[in-house]
């Protein structure tokens, strides 16, 4: 069985469980308290970062990109890249959209501040960060809104990587309550879509000790 060495409510673990189970690939979760600083753990990944996916035949691959990017090549269908170059520069440049500035913007300024940096032991948030991080939200809705409304897809006319990095994000934000979806309706009815699939499920069913998420979490219309 292989294994993937994870955090709940970490956006970059979420993708690669998304793109697991959009695969159908059966893997085994283990949760990775990266701040522990298991000397096992980093045997696997001197990074002492997760996500971690280690094969059944023993290799072991290190970050979302590098995972998601080797899935396509050894799992090819269904296809989450896109079949021509256009489509996969697409989808590239929007996967980094979520995975970097999304994540620079919003992403690291609530759930960094207000999850990662308290379970470290880091101190408290950042009032600063948390109003930039609020305030950054609604223009990055927004343009999900644009693309879907545009697309059948955030990429195109296909389910991608795009979306699931997105989802990823959005979806441990939600997690936490933080967003008034009243406000983004385009967006909204994106993200119902996408967390009406099953690859979605076991995220739906995710908890964290000491958080709790709000009651429309689990909810498929919200």
């Amino acid at each position: 069985m292989r294994i993937l060495h994870h955090f709940p409510l970490s956006p970059y673990c979420r993708k690669v469980r998304l793109a697991l189970g959009e695969k159908r690939l059966p893997y085994e979760p283990l949760t990775e308290r990266v701040w522990e600083q298991r000397p096992e753990f980093a045997r696997l990944n001197p990074a002492r970062e997760v996500p971690v996916l280690v094969e059944d035949n023993g290799l072991t691959i290190p970050d979302s990109n590098v995972i998601c990017e080797y899935l396509e090549e050894a799992y090819a269908d269904p296809c989450l890249l896109g079949r021509t170059l256009a489509e996969r520069v697409e989808v590239r440049r929007l996967e980094a959209w979520f995975d970097h500035k999304f994540a620079r913007d919003v992403t690291s300024n609530i759930l960094g501040e207000k999850v990662f940096k308290r379970l470290s032991g880091r101190g408290n948030p950042d009032g600063n960060a948390l109003r930039a991080g609020y305030a950054n939200i609604r223009p990055h809705l927004d343009y999900i809104g644009q693309l879907a409304e545009a697309r059948t897809w955030l990429a195109g006319g296909f389910l991608s990587l795009a979306d699931f990095a997105a989802a990823a994000h959005i979806s441990c934000l939600d997690f936490l309550g933080e967003i008034d979806w009243s406000k983004s309706p385009g967006a909204r009815d994106w993200y119902a879509r996408i967390k009406s699939r099953p690859c979605f499920r076991a995220l739906l069913n995710d908890r964290v000790p000491g958080i709790n998420p709000p009651s429309y979490y689990g909810n498929l219309d919200f």
